[in-house]
């Protein structure tokens, strides 16, 4: 009965699927929740579509059982990959189900810019993606480790929990481990990955203060270390990292984050004039002014350099927004909705 479900999710397109007692399964279509039907879960059909989950995986419930919630991939040949979260509430079984297709995106055919795919021309430091759950920071992840892998010889790991896009080798040599399946967490998959000859290291996401930790120093020591935060913009994503430090080290690692940070990209995901979801970015790039603001505690005056430095390929997500407008991408109710500054935005728009 799963199996249904998820080709039709893929045959309409859908981003994520819904499973719940009590409620119709339900699917996201462009950024839209979706009842599939009148017809409402049942306690025994919950878990009967989630067991089969399982099974598809070929994986245990044990971790399920034990902790009340799993994050595992599945793979159904010709149909498309699958990140399953199963959870249990009010004593029932869900899940949301992301879709993951076979075929690694085209970051055009994603209306992602070259400002962020200038990211995969780094050598070395720290480059953050940065933006809420469900923004499409997995899928820039993977376009622009797609364009690594086609244009650097290098060696790439990436630690995913779990993962989710499969990659080819092709000018690179690519590894890629998944949590709790070939590594116990991400610190320890990172502390070993330093000893596995990488060039790029792309780690799902930086949890504690111990990964970040070892990010920085991997960053620090000739490695370019991709990574995702859930934070909207360049200010807060530094204020986050900073103050996961206790207060005697925050200079310390104002003075590391300084040195090894290249760029922070942030992105939304918003409504197009067709009711399709399209990527928003606000797009920073340490300078030596930027670099001097993270050193001097300064990050407020972040989001004047960024808006300052558009010669630089900085832009600020208020002026993404705007541009895309100007471009007959969204409509004006769209940029106002998600504007930061919605006077400045009524402002420029009406110009």
């Amino acid at each position: 009965m799963i199996l249904e479900w998820l080709k039709l999710a893929v045959e309409k397109k859908a981003s994520d699927i819904f499973i719940a007692s009590g409620r119709s399964i339900t699917f996201k279509i462009n950024g839209v929740i979706t009842p599939q039907n009148g017809e409402k879960v049942t306690p025994a059909e919950a878990e009967q579509l989630i067991t089969g989950l399982f099974d598809l995986a070929n994986k245990k419930m044990d971790k399920y059982i034990g902790a009340g919630d799993d994050d595992f991939p599945v793979t159904v040949p010709g149909v498309a990959r699958f990140r399953v979260n199963a959870y249990r509430q009010r004593n029932t079984m869900s899940a949301v189900i992301r879709v993951v297709m076979f075929d690694l995106p085209n970051y055009k055919d994603l209306r992602i810019p070259e400002q962020v795919m200038d990211v995969a021309h780094e050598n070395n430091g720290l480059v953050l993606v940065t933006g809420p759950a469900g923004s499409g920071k997995s899928t820039t992840l993977a376009c622009i480790i797609d364009e690594i892998n086609k244009t650097k010889n290098s060696h790439i790991i990436t630690l995913e929990d779990p993962i989710e896009f499969i990659y080819y080798d092709n000018k690179s040599f690519i590894s890629q481990r998944e949590i709790s399946s070939d590594t116990t967490s991400y610190m320890d998959a990172l502390r070993a990955c330093l000893r596995q000859a990488p060039n790029i290291i792309l780690l799902g996401e930086m949890r504690d203060h111990d990964t970040i930790s070892a990010a920085m120093t991997a960053a620090e020591t000739g490695h370019l270390v991709i990574s995702t935060l859930h934070t909207v913009g360049a200010a807060n994503t530094i204020d986050r990292i900073i103050d996961t430090f206790p207060p005697g080290q925050q200079q310390q690692t104002r003075i590391q984050l300084s040195m090894v940070l290249r760029s922070v990209i942030s992105q939304i995901l918003i409504p197009d004039i067709n009711h399709n979801s399209i990527p928003a970015f606000e797009i920073m790039k340490v300078n030596k002014a930027v670099t001097n603001i993270i050193r001097e505690a300064k990050t407020h005056q972040i989001d004047g350099v960024i808006q300052n430095s558009s010669d630089e390929d900085m832009i600020s997500m208020d002026a993404y927004l705007l541009k895309l407008y100007r471009n007959g991408d969204i409509e004006k109710e769209t940029a106002l909705g998600y504007a930061s500054n919605v006077e400045q935005m009524q402002r420029q728009i009406s110009l």
